[in-house]
């Protein structure tokens, strides 16, 4: 068996391989990403189902145990250039309970391996035969609760001899793991670009929609990122999902532009996108613009990201067959206040 999980020369090593450049080493492996190979490849899971609104599609894999990852295809341009993004999950489910995400309402299954999330890009582009620019690891899960598999991911996907995926076109997402921030920086990895749920003020606000900040505060995640060593040209982009009544004051967006005063970032204001059984309505337009120029008024870099999968739950927060965890005893419960041991 074939694992999708391996770099070049883990794979020549791995199978007794000659890699020397008159050999098919490298075609076979190539072959392999591509998804091409009529070998037995391990962790490619079949593609169980597809949905589609316009241009963008979810596609669901089924794994031997019966668990489903979750997958998003987003195509995006801007004037005349256009790009596609993969989402990609790093877990089955989630042990973080933020209490505005489909996920979370599942618990964590199980996590992922390098060579499931490889599988995800393999079946983008077997599947559904489309080129993909981008990977953002904002599926299901917590990337960081899943270290060293989201990090060998990264190692496939920039090996120079096989997908050779630029490093900048990689985005690791984090409700905010100060450790995982922490071990990322210190992988010396320069391009690699960090997203950071924030969707909050202050303290009171995030502990109660994000229990992971009642273990690591906010001032715990504000040190981690001025640790962190951008480059001259890079920035953080601080994820803000804004929900009416919860997070969207005028006084919440000074909070925020307090917060982040020093910290090289761009907010991204995503309107809340409502779960299955939602407290709260998504906002209308004139909240999110409203909010964006108080932001932007207080001297805070941000713009809105916008909405796009919402009606078949594909959208920001909203992965996730909730039927899978009725299977499953073992399931961590939601809320969690303590994180996952690394």
């Amino acid at each position: 068996m074939i694992s999708l999980g391996l770099t070049y020369s883990e794979f020549c090593k791995r199978h007794d391989l000659n890699d020397s450049p008159k050999s098919d080493a490298r075609r076979r492996y190539l072959a392999l990403l591509a998804g091409q190979t009529e070998l037995p490849v391990g962790e490619l899971h079949p593609v169980i189902r597809h949905l589609r609104e316009g241009e963008l599609t979810k596609f669901i894999q089924r794994a031997p145990d019966g668990l489903e990852t979750e997958s998003v295809i987003i195509p995006m341009w801007r004037k005349d250039s256009r790009w596609t993004t993969l989402c990609v999950s790093s877990q089955v489910g989630c042990a973080m309970g933020c209490t505005f995400c489909e996920t979370a309402q599942l618990g964590k299954l199980r996590n992922l391996s390098a060579a499931e999330i490889v599988g995800q890009l393999v079946a983008a582009r077997r599947e559904f035969d489309t080129k993909i620019d981008n990977v953002v690891f904002m599926g299901m899960g917590e990337p960081f609760d899943n270290f060293d598999e989201v990090i060998q991911t990264v190692r496939v996907l920039t090996d120079p001899l096989g997908l050779s995926m630029g490093m900048s076109r990689i985005t690791i997402s984090t409700v905010g793991r100060v450790e995982g921030i922490r071990k990322l920086a210190s992988l010396g990895w320069r391009r690699i670009n960090l997203a950071v749920s924030l969707n909050a003020p202050n303290d009171e606000i995030r502990s109660q929609i994000m229990p992971i900040n009642r273990v690591e505060p906010m001032s715990m995640l504000r040190a981690a990122l001025l640790d962190y060593p951008l480059r001259t040209c890079q920035f953080f982009m601080i994820e803000y999902v804004l929900i009416p009544g919860v997070n969207d004051a005028p006084d919440h967006a000074r909070q925020v532009a307090d917060y982040l005063r020093g910290i090289k970032c761009c907010v991204n204001v995503i309107p809340y996108n409502p779960r299955h059984e939602s407290p709260w309505p998504a906002p209308d337009e004139h909240a999110v613009q409203r909010f964006l120029g108080q932001l932007q008024e207080a001297g805070q870099f941000s713009k809105k990201r916008e909405t796009k999968g919402r009606s078949h739950m594909a959208a920001c927060g909203q992965l996730g067959n909730r039927t899978m965890s009725r299977k499953r005893p073992d399931v961590i419960p939601l809320g969690v206040t303590k994180p996952a041991p690394y």
